[in-house]
């Protein structure tokens, strides 16, 4: 059984040391780091399966650490806060955050959720036998390697958003809810999360089209959801 690291960054210790209590005793090592600057040269120096990133900390804040972690790398990252409005989360969402706990949290609920992304982020980087390739209209899916690639450049996408588009690739021409969408993508009952698909749809949009703004690929239908044209 492989054993995972987690990387838990909070300027406070006492949160470190409980968060990584509970991680311990799912058998999941633990790597602490105070602030941004200290995680990114964690990061640097082992391998991590998954970030929990709080947003308030002094040097380099989580928003700006999660940035330039998306720069090189598609780890999964929980964003911690102790601020609960909106605007907070979607702010960590559009800097490639993956999921968002607000403090104070249940320790189980968070420890769910870290589950959850790894077995996501593990099958997306397992092969899965044949190749498939889906190719629409130079927008291409190939599942064997987890790749998207815009006219033959590889387009750099969060595991969540890897597996939006999957989704929408191979069921092309379908009209996908944003409650479909987030119970099919996130595998979890879905609860208040337009804002959360809308930021993903939108860094989405901004990484596979040439005009964002009038979209060739992924249209929204209005009233009804988002699908990838045939």
């Amino acid at each position: 059984m492989e054993t995972y690291q987690v990387l838990v960054v909070d300027d406070e210790k006492e949160i470190r040391d409980a968060i990584g209590i509970y991680l311990k005793n799912e058998g999941i090592t633990v790597i602490q780091a105070k602030d941004g600057i200290e995680a990114i040269e964690k990061l640097n120096e082992h391998t991590i399966h998954l970030i929990i990133l709080d947003i308030m900390m002094p040097r380099q804040d989580g928003i700006s650490t999660a940035f330039k972690i998306r720069e090189e790398k598609n780890i999964p990252i929980i964003m911690l806060s102790a601020k609960s409005e909106d605007m907070d989360k979607i702010l960590g969402l559009q800097v490639g955050a993956d999921d968002y706990v607000t403090k104070p949290f249940n320790p189980l609920e968070l420890i769910a959720r870290v589950k959850s992304q790894l077995r996501r982020y593990v099958t997306l980087g397992t092969f899965e036998g044949r190749k498939q390739v889906i190719d629409l209209n130079g927008l291409t899916l190939d599942t064997a390697a987890k790749e998207i690639r815009v006219n033959g450049d590889i387009v750099k996408l969060t595991p969540i958003e890897y597996r939006i588009v999957e989704m929408l690739m191979k069921n092309a021409g379908h009209v996908f809810s944003i409650h479909e969408i987030y119970e099919r993508v996130w595998k979890e009952p879905y609860i208040n999360a337009e804002n959360t698909v809308a930021v993903h749809i939108r860094k989405i949009r901004e990484k596979i089209e040439i005009d964002p703004k009038n979209p060739r690929y992924l249209k929204v239908v209005w009233g009804i959801g988002y699908k990838i044209e045939k």
